[in-house]
């Protein structure tokens, strides 16, 4: 029996999804903005059924939801489920610390040494989305040393799904000036995977993660208490 032509997914619908997906991650479109069509068309220069899509695929991603009366939005922020994913994400690091620390090598610790400077430089220079993407580029490098792709792979769709916590969390230590979370456990993790420490890298990420909680939840607190 012949196989049918359908139609492949444009690189139109593609594009757009990937701009829509940049903004939120790097907080143009925080939390709670309305995503209307017509001017997000407007915005990327489309007609309104590549938008749509792009939207739909945002929903599917966790990114977006719907409101009533509002439509579609970049998704809120909670309590609830900032303690849900850092719990998950807690025994998915944890766990990729201990495995990348045991195989890691001395060149990858030498590029996670390179992101860790420009992380530190981003600090120095407050830019927000740099430092998070140095830091997950550092992370990555010690979590595929692993040698298991799915873990990293559900990680990483993780840190998509709370990039916006993360951006509540890292603008709150750089605001801060004397805080010093957002380097000093890169830099002990650093140390525990040079020294090929599996018990040390994972302690390292588990006493981030919950200190990370800690921040954004102050954070949400605060923003909800104003």
């Amino acid at each position: 029996m012949p196989i049918s032509k359908r139609v492949e997914p444009t690189l139109l619908t593609d594009q757009v999804y990937a701009k829509i997906h940049e903004a939120i991650l790097s907080g143009e479109l925080p939390a709670g903005s309305r995503l209307r069509v017509r001017d997000l068309a407007e915005q990327v220069g489309t007609s309104v059924m590549p938008v749509r899509e792009a939207i739909r695929r945002l929903e599917e991603a966790g990114l977006a939801e719907r409101e009533p009366h509002k439509g579609a939005v970049v998704k809120n922020l909670s309590l609830e489920e900032l303690v849900h994913v850092y719990d998950v994400r807690r025994l998915l690091e944890t766990e990729a610390a201990r495995l990348g620390a045991l195989q890691v090598t001395a060149e990858e610790c030498d590029r996670m040494q390179a992101e860790y400077e420009a992380m530190r430089t981003a600090i120095d220079e407050g830019r927000v989305v740099a430092v998070l993407d140095h830091d997950e580029a550092m992370l990555t490098i010690l979590y595929e040393a692993s040698g298991n792709p799915v873990l990293v792979q559900l990680i990483r769709a993780l840190w998509q799904q709370c990039r916006a916590y993360k951006i509540v969390g890292a603008k709150g230590s750089l605001e801060s000036g004397s805080d010093d979370s957002l380097w000093r456990y890169q830099q002990d993790l650093i140390k525990a995977a040079r020294d090929n420490d599996p018990e040390a890298a994972a302690a390292v990420n588990t006493d981030s993660l919950l200190d990370a909680s800690d921040r954004i939840k102050a954070s949400l607190a605060a923003q909800a208490g104003a």
